[in-house]
């Protein structure tokens, strides 16, 4: 694993990307790697009409949204710089799959490391995988970590 110069972690701020992060963490130190920490952003879902927005309000909203996403990829940067892990961040947008490939191959990354939530059967038949669509289209390994 010495030859791992960048590995990409592509968060989504769940508990299942949590343990991923430690595991890409660990990597980074025991090869000296930079780590590329990634979140993809999703603007908010169209409203029920009852509840919609003024486009002022919904700006105000997305925005808001956008401070928090960087504010946690700060925070995992701070926890990484604490243990000598170098470090980047980047707020992501469209597909999450795409969007985490794209990133990695614009990188030049060695490595992708992704939490799963350990959905089977019919839940991930119908809501898919990130991590899955990742596997089958990334140029470079992919290491999964599964949450539980």
């Amino acid at each position: 694993m010495s030859k791992l110069k960048r590995i990409l972690f592509g968060t989504d701020f769940t508990p299942a990307s949590r343990k991923a992060f430690e595991e890409a963490l660990s990597l980074c130190r025991e090869t000296g790697a930079e780590l590329l920490l990634a979140h993809v952003y999703s603007t908010p879902a169209s409203l029920p009409a009852e509840l919609a927005l003024t486009p002022d309000t919904y700006e105000q909203l997305d925005e808001k949204l956008r401070e928090d996403a960087q504010a946690k990829l700060r925070a995992l940067g701070e926890e990484a710089r604490r243990v000598e892990v170098r470090e980047r961040t980047f707020l992501l947008s469209g597909a999450p799959d795409e969007a985490l490939v794209e990133a990695a191959g614009q990188t030049g990354v060695d490595l992708v490391v992704l939490g799963t939530h350990g959905r089977t059967g019919a839940a991930r038949f119908f809501l898919g995988s990130v991590a899955s669509k990742v596997i089958a289209t990334a140029s470079c390994p992919v290491l999964t970590v599964r949450a539980a």
